[in-house]
């Protein structure tokens, strides 16, 4: 596989973020229908940060498939790269989404996860991965070995995207997630995860944990009850934006998307009080308007900018 340099969109403008992870089809499941439409959180933070503007490319496994050739294509509208070695399975992984009443979705996944070694010659702004690819094996193995190149180079964002189903004992997950953690800066994850890796744990409890395993920054989701954001810096909550929910198919996404766009253009202050407020309220309203629109369809940024700029509830610290 040719390095993370190989893909630009053209050939005076690297890439700024390149995400590592699965894209796979959902098959998003209704009394009344059933719709396919590309995703898989990787695939969908790359394709959210397109939208942003921001360079971007993705390395991932799909098939030369009419569901991979959906994939490519869904990307290349949002100016994502796909980069090289990305099409190299036999057949395009799906999940297919069940939306429960409130707009919830279970999930059931066909997918088999693997990626060639890479030596990468060069590096993005921010590296990012999470979810699937980062435990389920033979690709885990290669997805932390990138990580373990790339941590001393770049920005490093972590999502686990916690899917119990995938996944072997909590502990081994758990351990995974860990080993992992110890490789990053930023490590975003919900509320339902951290629960489940931590279910003795108050969410403090679990973030301050986190920070202590050796990353930067630590983002807990709680939906509806907003998001914790906690450095050594500060500890802040940021509180949701009301919004109608027509599903949550790549809310977390569409958030891990803005908050990428936030850490890009964020200065120089590190994690401040005041750089943490407006990291969470850009990726809050991400989320919001994600929410209102049937499966994963994130905003652009011009979007994006008019949801920021109307006022919202001010952020408060944590004592």
């Amino acid at each position: 596989m040719e390095n993370l340099k190989a893909a630009r969109h053209d050939a005076q403008q690297p890439l700024d973020v390149v995400v590592v992870g699965e894209a796979l089809i959902d098959v998003v499941t209704t009394p009344n229908s059933q719709v396919e439409h590309p995703g898989g959180s990787p695939a969908n933070v790359a394709y959210g940060l397109g939208l942003l503007g921001v360079t971007t490319g993705l390395l991932t496994a799909i098939a030369p498939d009419a569901r991979g050739t959906s994939i490519e294509d869904h990307l290349r509208r949002a100016g994502v790269t796909l980069l090289p070695g990305s099409k190299s399975l036999a057949r395009t992984a799906t999940a297919t989404a069940t939306l429960g009443p409130d707009g919830s979705a279970a999930y059931d996944f066909d997918i088999y996860w693997d990626l060639p070694p890479a030596t990468p010659t060069s590096f993005p702004k921010i590296l990012h991965t999470g979810s699937i690819a980062t435990f389920l094996n033979p690709g885990a193995s290669a997805v932390k070995a990138l990580l373990e190149q790339a941590h001393e180079h770049c920005l490093i964002t972590y999502d686990p995207n916690i899917r119990p189903s995938l996944l072997g004992s909590q502990a081994e997950a758990k351990s995974t997630f860990e080993e992992l953690v110890s490789l990053t800066d930023v490590v975003k994850l919900s509320d339902e995860d951290a629960h489940w890796l931590y279910p003795g744990n108050t969410l403090e409890e679990t973030a301050d944990h986190i920070l202590r395993l050796g990353t930067g920054l630590t983002v807990i989701t709680k939906g509806a009850e907003g998001s914790q954001f906690t450095s050594s810096a500060a500890s802040i909550t940021i509180p949701a934006v009301k919004a109608t929910v027509a599903d949550t198919i790549g809310a977390g996404d569409s958030y891990m998307a803005a908050l990428i766009l936030g850490l890009l253009t964020r200065g120089t202050e590190g994690f401040a009080p005041a750089v943490l407020e407006q990291l969470g309220r850009t990726a809050a309203a991400a989320a919001a308007i994600t929410v209102q629109r049937a499966g994963a369809n994130p905003p652009t940024l011009d979007e994006l900018k008019s949801a920021v700029e109307a006022p919202t509830p001010r952020s408060h610290a944590i004592a």
